[in-house]
C-alpha cells in the first residue's frame, strides 16, 4: 500500500506532466502581483452510477472531471480562478487571473514544491468500486430487489442505486507544503414501496463509506433491502403522531444527523467570524448540558466523512467542539483560523476544484455517556422514540431546526409502544442540548449515506451518537396529544 501523496503525484505527473518544477512556476505566477499566499488544488475525479427501477436497470453513467483551482490570498481578500484544462498555458492564465487580487508586482523566487508523504491513511483505494465491472454492480442491485420483495407480500416496488467515486487530489502551497490524497467513496440507496389496499408507504435506506466492493461483505444488499422493506411495512401499521411537547429519546446512530444540522453548522468558524452564528463569542461558555461532548473527527477509518488531508493540505484531526457542555472551539479553515489566532483544524473543504474553501464538518459525533439505553426508555412515562430521519433544515443564526422523522415509536409507561408516522421534530439546537438529561453508553456511527450542503456546495459527511434523552421537544404531528 503506497502513500496517497505519491499516488496522486504519479497520476498527475504521468498523465499531464505536472511535476514540482511546473507547480513551483505556477505558484510564482500566482504571487507575482503581491499576494501573500497561493495554493494550487489539482483534482481528477471519476464518478459512476447505476440506477435500478422496477426490476430493471434504468440508467448507467460514468463521468470524469479534472482541473485545477488556484487561490491567492491578499490581506482579507481572495482571488480565485480555475481551469478544466491541465495544459500549462491554461493554468498560467488561471494563475494570472487569481493573482490580480494583489495590489502591485514583485519578484518571486523559486518555491519548493517537493511533494511530502501524507503520513497517515484512514482508508484504502487499492480496490475501488470504480474498477468493478458493471455486471457485478447490477448483480448487487438484483440481490437487493429480490430480498426486499421476499420480505413481505405487500412490497410492490423496489428502487435502488449504486454510486462510486475515485478522486485524486494534489495540493501545492506557496509555503512549501505539497501533499496529495486518493479518496474512494461508495453509496448504495434502496427504497421499498409497501401497498395494502389504498395505503402506499415508502421507506428508504442505504449506506457506504470510503471503501470498495468489500463494503458489501460488511453490509450485504439483502440486509439493506430488508431494512427498507421492514420500515415500509412498519408504516402500514403506524398510528398518526401526536402534536405537542414531549420527552424525546433519540436513538443511537442516525440521530447524529440532528446534531450535525442543529449544532454542527453553527460551530463552523466562518459563521462565527462573520458574527452570524448563535455560538459567536461563546468559546469557554456553557452551551449544552454537562452530559454533552461533541467532536468532529475526520480520522475514523473508512467513514464517509473521513479525509487524510483537508482541501488546504492540512492533516485531518479529531476536534473537540463541546466538552462537558462547554464550547471549546470552532471548525477552522485557514482564513478563519488566522482571524481567531488559532491553528487550522483540518476542516477546509470544497466540493470540487471549481469551488472555494469553507470550514466544513467531517464526521460529527456526540460521545457516549454512562446510561444503559433501556434505562433511558424506562425513564420516560410518555414520549417519542426517534430512530431514522429523512433530513431537516436549520437557521444558523439562531439554531432553530425542523426535522422529518421516518421511523418513530410512542413511549408509554417506560416501554416502547406503537409505531407512529408523520413525525416532525421542531426545536432549537442549543436549547435541545441544554435539555439532555441522559446519555447512553451505546454510541453508534451511522452508516455512510449523508451529504452536507452549504452555500451551494455538497460534501460527504458522517454522523453518530448514542441514545439520548431530551427532556422536552416540540413534536409536530397530525392529532392533538
Amino acid at each position: 500500500m503506497s502513500d496517497p501523496s505519491t499516488e496522486a503525484l504519479q497520476l498527475f505527473s504521468n498523465r499531464y506532466g505536472i511535476d514540482p518544477a511546473m507547480m513551483s512556476s505556477l505558484l510564482s505566477v500566482a504571487l507575482s502581483r503581491g499576494g501573500e499566499f497561493a495554493e494550487l488544488f489539482f483534482e481528477h475525479r471519476t464518478n459512476g452510477a447505476i440506477v435500478w427501477e422496477d426490476q430493471q436497470v434504468k440508467s448507467a453513467s460514468r463521468h470524469i472531471a479534472q482541473g485545477v483551482g488556484i487561490r491567492v490570498v491578499h490581506g482579507d481578500s481572495i482571488g480565485y480562478a480555475y481551469t478544466e484544462s491541465l495544459e500549462l498555458d491554461a493554468m498560467r492564465r488561471a494563475a494570472e487571473t487569481a493573482a490580480r487580487i494583489g495590489a502591485g508586482a514583485r519578484e518571486v523566487g523559486p518555491i519548493d514544491a517537493t511533494p511530502q508523504l501524507a503520513g497517515v491513511r484512514y482508508y484504502s483505494a487499492d480496490e475501488p468500486l470504480t474498477g468493478v465491472p458493471a455486471a457485478a454492480k447490477v448483480a448487487l442491485l438484483e440481490r437487493a430487489d429480490h430480498a426486499a420483495r421476499a420480505y413481505d407480500p405487500s412490497i410492490r416496488r423496489v428502487d435502488a442505486s449504486i454510486g462510486d467515486e475515485l478522486k485524486y487530489v494534489l495540493i501545492a502551497r506557496s509555503d512549501g507544503r505539497v501533499v496529495g490524497d486518493v479518496q474512494p467513496l461508495i453509496r448504495m440507496n434502496i427504497s421499498a414501496l409497501s401497498e395494502r389496499g389504498e395505503s402506499r408507504q415508502v421507506a428508504r435506506t442505504g449506506g457506504g463509506g470510503r471503501l470498495g466492493l468489500e463494503y458489501f461483505e460488511q453490509v450485504t444488499p439483502e440486509e439493506a433491502a430488508r431494512e427498507a422493506a421492514r420500515m415500509a411495512v412498519l408504516q402500514q401499521d403506524a398510528v398518526e403522531a401526536p402534536a405537542g411537547t414531549f420527552p424525546v429519546v433519540l436513538a443511537a446512530g442516525d440521530s447524529g444527523v440532528l446534531l450535525h444540522e442543529a449544532v454542527g453548522h453553527g460551530l463552523e468558524a466562518d459563521f462565527n467570524r462573520k458574527g452570524t452564528s448563535n455560538y459567536t463569542g461563546r468559546v469557554g461558555q456553557p452551551v449544552a448540558s454537562d452530559l454533552v461532548t461533541v467532536v468532529d473527527d475526520g480520522t475514523i477509518p473508512n467513514s464517509r466523512g473521513s479525509i487524510n488531508v483537508d482541501d488546504e493540505g492540512n492533516p485531518t484531526r479529531r476536534n473537540t467542539l463541546i466538552e462537558g457542555g462547554i464550547l471549546r472551539g470552532y471548525l477552522q479553515d485557514e482564513i478563519s483560523s488566522r482571524h481567531f489566532g488559532v491553528g487550522p483544524s483540518g476542516s477546509g473543504r470544497r466540493e470540487t476544484f471549481k469551488d472555494y474553501i469553507m470550514p466544513r464538518m467531517t464526521n460529527t459525533l456526540m460521545l457516549p455517556g454512562e446510561s444503559h439505553p433501556d434505562d433511558i426508555i424506562r425513564a420516560v412515562d410518555r414520549g417519542i422514540y426517534c430512530v431514522a430521519y429523512s433530513g431537516g433544515q436549520v437557521n444558523i443564526s439562531n439554531g432553530d431546526f425542523v426535522f422529518s422523522v421516518t421511523e418513530a415509536y410512542m413511549i408509554e409507561g417506560g416501554k416502547l409502544g406503537a409505531p407512529v408516522r408523520n413525525v416532525t421534530l421542531i426545536g432549537n439546537g442549543p436549547d435541545a442540548l441544554s435539555k439532555v438529561t441522559m446519555v447512553g453508553s451505546d454510541y453508534q456511527l451511522s452508516d455512510g449515506r449523508w451529504m452536507c450542503g452549504k452555500d451551494g456546495q455538497s460534501v460527504p459527511v458522517g454522523v453518530g451518537m448514542p441514545t439520548v434523552l431530551v427532556s422536552g421537544m416540540t413534536v409536530g404531528g397530525t392529532k392533538v396529544a
